[in-house]
């Protein structure tokens, strides 16, 4: 059996969710993920900033590194075109941001503290709740030199694991989990 086999992600934790005050649109929210890693925060900030490693956990590939301020595109899995992307502030090893996200790195005992920031639909808060549960569980075991594979977009909705941390993501959240994946509509 393989690490990628074996794999099963805990239950929902770390996650909180926040209305901005300051948005015009009602559904969109900031959800906020706060993960321990063993690991010192420069080797973090490579994963999060280096498309080589991007590419092995994170949800988009990136056609420039993310540690320096400029444009770069990213291209989401599932999403139809590379998407521009501004990164407003890189602070190595400490604090990224672009476009709706904010990834802040904080050294602590054991590694690192990564909290991310991502401004997302209230409608699908939960899907993003999860997927970035399991995105953050394959970049550990990728910086523990034991890689699982990327899990993300569709993969990882077929993932039970991933059924599982929506359910319990949206009841932490007050929120409903729309019929995932969706049905086709019935035929009048």
């Amino acid at each position: 059996m393989t690490d990628r086999e074996r794999y099963t992600p805990g239950s929902a934790s770390g996650a909180q969710i926040r209305k901005d005050r300051l948005q015009n649109d009602e559904n969109k929210w900031t959800l906020i993920l706060v993960r321990e890693l063993r690991h010192p925060p420069e080797k973090v900030w490579q994963a999060l900033t280096d498309p080589a490693h991007l590419r092995e956990w994170a949800p988009f590939e990136a056609d420039g590194n993310l540690g320096t301020v400029g444009t770069v595109k990213l291209t989401w899995v599932g999403a139809p075109a590379p998407q521009a992307t501004t990164v407003t502030r890189a602070d190595a090893p400490r604090l990224l941001e672009y476009d709706d996200t904010r990834w802040e790195l904080e050294a602590s005992a054991d590694g690192t503290r990564l909290t991310l920031w991502h401004n997302i639909d209230r409608r699908f808060i939960a899907m993003g709740a999860a997927g970035w549960h399991i995105c953050f569980d394959v970049l550990d075991h990728l910086l523990s030199g034991t890689p699982i594979g990327r899990i993300v977009g569709p993969d990882a909705m077929k993932f039970g694991g991933w059924q599982r941390l929506h359910a319990e993501y949206a009841r932490q959240f007050g929120v409903e989990t729309p019929n995932w994946p969706p049905q086709a509509a019935e035929k009048s």
